[in-house]
């Protein structure tokens, strides 16, 4: 992107320190450390002299000289004691990465790794009992989100840097997979209540943080396929980063305007991609758009990791103030011991990440979940919303009924506006008619004074209430058939709840489709049972090592004895690494069984899939119907209400017309007359022999030619009654 937006990040509180009977000067030194990197070097020297003086004098839990350490619990506010210097360590450890952690949210954005080295070395060197915000799981949850957020500064800087689209997708996609981690933690119960209220706000935070940085993955993506010239791909790609935005975005109510900025930004960044990708496409390129799960996922790539913490550190430390108090040898054979205890961990727990690697992308890739694989139950059942609905129809047993009458006042009123409009127009036409037969008796005839007014206005006022009925038609129109398309659900809803309930499509499986299906949740137990088998023996290996504390041992043992003792100490482990093992071999045929299962599972997911969509279809169509009837009672009573406004108009503008018309009527009767005055009486002549008739064009001039068609019957009653020698002008030569 042309600039990177950012988002906020998650921070620690420090704890506060209560009593512990150590040097006033040294204990608010240690506790009270500004918030900047200078707290941190204080920290990692108070933690190292208290290692020191571990080695030294009897102060751990049950020992001669322990003394009490208090300090408050984070989530609870609660006091916290006990009578053990590593409790006193473990919490400084706890600031150390608490304060790191408030430094990496800073403009600065770094020390998010020496965050998690600080909980990493909390975590899997220290009992987790001390206290809540010290448990395993809320240290790995802080771990995985110090981890994020180090992997999204790196990304930062990678755009700044204007690195690779493909590396920084990788990059963007590794903080996608921590921030996975961290809402696995959030989401599990037992974390969630330690945390307590905070547990919602890091929870959707870290929610809308996983779409937003997939969005930005994908991105990428679609960059590295343009340069490619894979302008298919690229379309599908920047549509997917599109969609997860558009999810970030609805997971981001109630963030601060700045993560809103952030968003709306890459809405136009990722937006104006692919609206051009998309053009340019479809105008120019005319590439297949593959579907995105046939392209290859894009893996992550960790390029942060835990800081290690080495409390010793006489670069840290400084001097050891305890020196001269017991020798060092016993203490540095223990670091040497909790060395190769801590090497064991960690190949133990890289065999065992690697594995669970493995597993998650196969079940994801399965797309298996074994409380849904079947979904067989909710076919029992009429869904919660649909009884809701059916239950608020039966206490209202005239709904349908209320609606077709409605609808047929609405069609009445409608028919009668109709006919009111039609009679105007015809008696309008029907003027023009006459109007018209006048002018080809007469000839055009210039209005006269006192001509009757009022038609014109009429004739205006009926075509805008002829466009309005026309309008409104339609919108009748769509009502009628909105009613015709809810009535059906509306009466079944309304009807017994067993219609319903036949109404909902249901699966039909065989015994050997039931059996299939049995086979396959049965592995997937299996899966399960193995995941819950690693994590315990993973946590017992954990729980063993932290409890092995063999310094006693190293003071009675001579230098160079203590390589053989550390191999018969390690020896205690032999076991259950052997049960580790047994586990991770077991998971290739567990998932080679799953793989077999799967396949014969295909044709019934298959069936199920589709039973289970007709299913939703069928229960949203319904809701939708009850839904739509509040509107279509309210359109309908609108209907009616404009309606019969404009009934009472059309009325009014009949009675207006018929006036009109006869108005009209009388003054023709009027011109004609006049018209008749002027002619001169006939002058006496001679007796004429007989007429012989003659057709009218023979008569002579264009006027008779132009009556040719006419009749003296068609003449009005004035003109009929006359003898023709005294009709005026051609209108003599009529036939009769």
């Amino acid at each position: 992107m042309e600039a990177v937006p950012r988002m906020p990040m998650i921070w620690l509180d420090l704890k506060e320190a209560g009593e512990f009977a150590f040097n006033a000067a040294v204990k608010k030194s240690a506790v009270s450390v500004p918030r900047d990197f200078e707290g941190c070097s204080t920290l990692r020297k108070y933690l190292g002299q208290l290692h020191f003086l571990q080695s030294r004098i009897p102060m751990g839990h049950g020992q001669d000289a322990a003394v009490p350490v208090t300090w408050t619990e984070i989530f609870s506010g609660k006091a916290v004691t006990h009578e053990d210097i590593k409790y006193e360590q473990a919490c400084v450890l706890y600031n150390l990465g608490a304060l790191h952690s408030m430094l990496g949210a800073m403009d600065k954005r770094v020390s998010e790794e020496c965050a998690a080295g600080a909980f990493t070395y909390l975590r899997d060197h220290f009992p987790h009992s001390y206290s809540v915000d010290m448990s395993h799981q809320i240290l790995s949850l802080n771990i995985n989100l110090m981890l994020g957020q180090a992997q999204e500064c790196l990304l930062e800087k990678s755009m700044l840097d204007n690195r690779k689209s493909f590396l920084v997708a990788r990059i963007s996609a590794q903080v996608v997979d921590y921030y996975k981690e961290a809402c696995r933690a959030l989401e599990n119960s037992e974390t969630a209540s330690l945390l307590g209220k905070i547990q919602k706000d890091w929870k959707k935070l870290v929610q809308m943080k996983i779409y937003y940085f997939a969005a930005v993955a994908h991105l990428h993506m679609g960059k590295q396929a343009e340069e490619q010239q894979k302008f298919g791909e690229r379309v599908i790609y920047f549509q997917s980063a599109l969609d997860k935005l558009n999810e970030a975005i609805k997971l981001a109510k109630g963030q601060p305007e700045t993560v809103q900025e952030a968003l709306r930004f890459t809405m136009d960044v990722i937006g104006g991609k692919y609206n051009s990708a998309k053009k340019d496409n479809d105008f120019i390129y005319h590439e297949a758009v593959p579907a995105l799960d046939t392209l290859q996922s894009v893996k992550g790539a960790p390029l942060v990791k835990a800081l290690p913490v080495n409390p010793t550190d006489p670069a840290v430390t400084g001097p050891d103030i305890f020196a001269k108090l017991v020798p060092m040898a016993a203490h540095e054979a223990s670091s040497l011991y909790s060395e190769e205890k801590a090497k064991l961990l960690r190949d133990v727990m890289a065999k065992i990440e690697a594995k669970n690697e493995v597993l998650d992308q196969f079940m994801d890739s399965m797309q298996l979940d074994p409380e849904t694989v079947d979904n067989l139950d909710m076919y029992n059942h009429i869904p919660p919303v649909l009884m809701e609905k059916c239950a608020a129809l039966s206490v209202r047993p005239d709904t349908v009924r209320n609606l077709v009458q409605s609808m047929q006042v609405l069609s009445g009123v409608f028919t009668d506006v109709e006919a009111s409009l039609k009679e105007i127009r015809d008696l309008l036409e029907e003027d023009e008619a006459q109007e018209r037969k006048l002018q080809e008796l007469l000839g055009r005839v210039p209005p006269a004074p006192g001509s009757p007014p009022g038609l014109a206005e009429v004739s205006k006022e009926c075509s805008k209430y002829l466009e309005l009925h026309e309008k409104a038609s339609f919108t009748n129109t769509e009502l009628h058939r909105a009613m015709n398309l809810h009535l059906g659900n509306l009466r079944l809803l309304g009807g017994p709840l067993e219609q319903v309930r036949a109404a909902l499509p249901t699966p039909t499986l065989s015994e050997d489709d039931k059996q299939v299906l049995q086979n396959l949740k049965r592995i997937l137990a299996k899966v399960q049972e193995m995941r819950d088998q690693r994590m315990s023996l993973e946590q017992q290996l954990r729980e063993m090592i932290q409890k092995d504390d063999i310094t006693t041992s190293l003071v009675t043992t001579d230098r160079s004895e203590m390589k053989k003792l550390f191999e018969e100490q390690l020896k205690k482990y032999d076991q259950l690494k052997v049960y580790l093992e047994q586990n991770l071999a077991a998971q290739e045929n567990v998932l080679k069984a799953l793989t077999d299962a799967n396949v014969k599972y295909a044709a019934v997911r298959k069936a199920l899939a589709e039973v289970e969509h007709k299913w939703n279809t069928t229960v949203q169509t319904l809701v939708a119907s009850y839904e739509a009837y509040e509107d279509l009672m309210k359109k309908s009573q609108e209907g009616k209400d404009f309606y019969t406004d404009l009934e009472g108009k059309a009325a009014k503008l009949l009675e207006r017309a018929r006036a009109a018309c006869q108005a009209s009527e009388a003054h023709r009767q009027q011109l004609l007359e006049r018209e008749l005055k002027k002619q001169p009486p006939p002058r006496p002549t001679a007796p004429k022999p007989p007429l012989q008739k003659k057709p009218l064009d023979e008569v002579g001039g264009p006027e008779v030619a132009e009556l040719g068609s006419l009749v003296l019957s068609e003449l009005p009653e004035e003109l009929r009654s006359r003898p023709p020698e005294l009709l005026p002008g051609p209108l003599g030569q009529l036939p009769p």
